[in-house]
């Protein structure tokens, strides 16, 4: 019998807090944060069904660039769209419990909002739209220097 292993998670919403950076004791930045995602269910009552709005939380840990990247371009209400996998955590806290934590490890973290309707945009003005399509990639490499466009004229393409 073969041996199936995959796990991807793709989740988009928004912020529900400002993303936390912090170092590793080698410096290697780290940062978490939590995003809310709509979802709506249906519930079926005498009078007929209904449709609720609920909310799910995700913690979410993004690593080195990727790391820089959310903690420098988003902001609490910021939308965000997150590609990664799930990890479960298992520590001993400092009253001796065992816990465990699932989280989602961001491997891809991409902007929804667009600059105005950002609130790091709103704010700041911190990025530039440097990409006609909805969604922009964080760095893989070295994080991107953006620059303010100030006309579709001065695009390359």
């Amino acid at each position: 019998m073969a041996s199936l292993n995959y796990n991807k998670v793709t989740i988009a919403g928004r912020l529900c807090y400002d993303p936390e950076q912090r170092a590793t004791q080698t410096g290697t930045p780290v940062t978490t944060f939590r995003v809310a995602v709509n979802r709506r269910f249906v519930r079926s009552s005498n009078d007929g069904t209904q449709t609720q709005p609920t909310a799910d939380f995700f913690n979410v840990v993004a690593w080195s660039n990727t790391a820089e990247f959310v903690a420098r371009y988003f902001k609490k209400g910021s939308s965000i769209l997150v590609e990664g996998r799930l990890q479960e955590r298992q520590w001993t806290d400092q009253q001796g419990q065992k816990r465990t934590s699932i989280e989602i490890v961001a491997e891809d973290v991409y902007f929804v909002d667009s600059k105005s309707e950002s609130p790091a945009g709103r704010e700041s003005g911190s990025y530039a739209n440097p990409d006609p399509s909805p969604y922009y990639a964080a760095p893989m490499t070295e994080p991107n220097k953006f620059e303010d466009i100030s006309s579709d004229d001065d695009l390359p393409f």
